[in-house]
């Protein structure tokens, strides 16, 4: 009997069910699979990338990871976060490990001990270190630990020019990354984390940009980055313009790698920046802290074309633009920015650039946000970012300390918001808001009854939309509110995958 065995397809869907990726022959071919409209299922696996936090004797970290609950279905799996091998920026030894794993012989390996193990979705799990020379983690989670599985990496340092709260989202590992925002000026102390959680070397390349265009660096190129390894890298040594305002780009030619800047400021504390969302042609900022002293609007386009852009404050009642401020040119592969000041003016908002006419020019931006003043203020940045979606969700909330900020840059949105169990006891709470249309509501999080330790908060996207958010984490130290900005884009919890089936009618004996 002439026939295509069933085997086949099933082993496609299996394949489109793991990648979200399915090679089907054209249809109407007989015996062949037909592709039928597409289905969201839970991925299977997701990988997290922490960069470390240590620099400082003086820091307390905290490591928060969460899954939410009902999120997959599958078998049990596990989300765990393990050291990378640490890799100092000038460790030519340890950048021989890729060589030396070519050639047969002992590499340096990470440790197979975990930081932090999720037991179950629906509660987070916490651990700490004080250790200055901390590594970065590598995670993976597999099964119904997957979809929608978060880890917050949050350092709280006492003293010293890095004083102030540092937190990050861990991110997926990719090969491409902007960072607007970022310095080289001598008051500056920023270094691009590099990681790699592979089993093979990555290999990157890292460009700057500042106001007048490309800065000369003549060590940028070819960054290894060895396996399952991390490397810091100090901005200013890759090029000797000491500049305010810089744009980074960090490509890969081998492999993929995680990235984040950890900036430290004289006088002013520090925190981490993260990557813009991809260029395109309008740009969201959620969650400008209602009594923000100063607002710093950093952006680049990073093609051929110049782009002028429009600026708003998307606040409490309505949008409107900064007075003196309300459009902004970017000429093309030159990084632009403009002092907002007190924008706020004791309201929450968020900011949105649009373009003024015509065409639509690719940038990408972020906001260097300032609360108090003296001895006293501190620093936090808030990347332009993707919309919330069907899910996102942020871990390491804490009793009185965090404030939700949602914007619906268009039409009116209604958000579902739940408060995870806590780390150490307590049950979720549920709670919907609506989002009024070109407006910034700040919401103080329905925390957990009975709660006990920290929490996590997903946030997802009922009706309307889009719906952009971020969430801020305050902890006052000494009389001044140390703060972190963490947004929400959507968790990738999801992959459409092709629906395949077999037209029996056209098999033959």
């Amino acid at each position: 009997m002439k026939s295509t065995p069933l085997s086949l397809i099933a082993g496609a869907v299996a394949l489109a069910a793991v990648t979200g990726f399915a090679a089907l022959n054209a249809p109407g071919e007989a015996g062949t699979p037909v592709a039928k409209a597409a289905s969201r299922l839970p991925v299977e696996r997701s990988s997290l990338l922490c960069p470390s936090p240590g620099g400082s004797d003086l820091a307390e970290t905290t490591y928060t990871s969460f899954t939410p609950a009902g999120a997959g279905g599958g078998e049990a799996g596990t989300a765990e976060l393990k050291p990378a091998v640490p890799v100092a920026a000038d460790d030519e030894d340890a950048k021989d490990d890729a060589k030396d794993k070519k050639d047969g012989k002992k590499e340096k390996t990470a440790s197979d001990k975990p930081v932090l193990s999720l037991k179950e979705p629906g509660k987070p799990v916490t651990a700490d270190t004080s250790a200055s020379d901390a590594p970065a983690l590598i995670g993976t989670a597999t099964g119904r630990q997957a979809p929608g599985w978060a880890a917050q990496q949050t350092t709280a340092v006492s003293a010293g020019s890095a004083r102030g709260l540092l937190g990050v989202s861990c991110g997926a590992p990719d090969t491409d990354f902007w960072f607007p925002g970022a310095s080289t000026a001598e008051k500056r102390q920023d270094y691009i984390h590099l990681t790699n959680p592979d089993d093979d070397a990555a290999v990157a390349d890292i460009e700057l940009y500042g106001p007048e265009g490309s800065l000369t660096s003549d060590v940028g190129d070819g960054i290894t980055v060895p396996p399952r390894s991390s490397v810091p890298l100090l901005l200013s040594t890759l090029t000797g313009d000491a500049v305010d305002d810089v744009t980074v780009h960090v490509t890969t030619r081998e492999g993929r790698v995680g990235a984040a800047v950890k900036v430290a400021e004289e006088e002013a504390g520090s925190d981490w920046l993260t990557a813009s969302a991809d260029p395109t042609g309008t740009l969201v900022m959620p969650g400008i802290p209602a009594d923000a002293t100063s607002v710093r609007l950093v952006a680049f386009a990073p093609g051929e074309d110049d782009a002028d852009v429009k600026v708003q404050l998307l606040g409490k009642n309505a949008p409107f633009s900064p007075a003196g401020n309300d459009t902004l040119h970017i000429k093309s592969r030159m990084t632009a920015s403009v002092d907002l000041k007190d924008v706020t003016r004791g309201e929450p908002g968020s900011l949105r650039l649009s373009p003024v006419a015509g065409k639509a020019t690719p940038v990408v931006a972020a906001l260097r946000v300032v609360r108090g003043s003296g001895d006293k203020q501190e620093i936090a940045y808030i990347p332009a970012t993707e919309p919330v979606g069907g899910r996102a969700g942020v871990a390491d909330n804490r009793a009185k300390s965090s404030v939700l900020s949602l914007t619906a840059p268009g039409a009116t949105a209604e958000v579902k918001v739940t408060a995870s169990a806590g780390s150490e006891g307590g049950e979720q709470t549920v709670k919907t808001y609506t989002v009024k249309g070109g407006t910034t509501l700040d919401v103080t999080p329905e925390e957990p009854s009975g709660l006990k330790g920290s929490y996590a908060l997903t946030v997802e996207t009922e009706s309307g939309g889009p719906v952009h958010a971020a969430r801020t984490l305050t902890i006052s130290k000494g009389g001044v509110k140390t703060f972190t900005v963490q947004t929400l884009p959507n968790d990738g919890g999801t992959v459409d995958v092709p629906t395949v089936t077999q037209d029996l009618s056209v098999l033959e004996d």
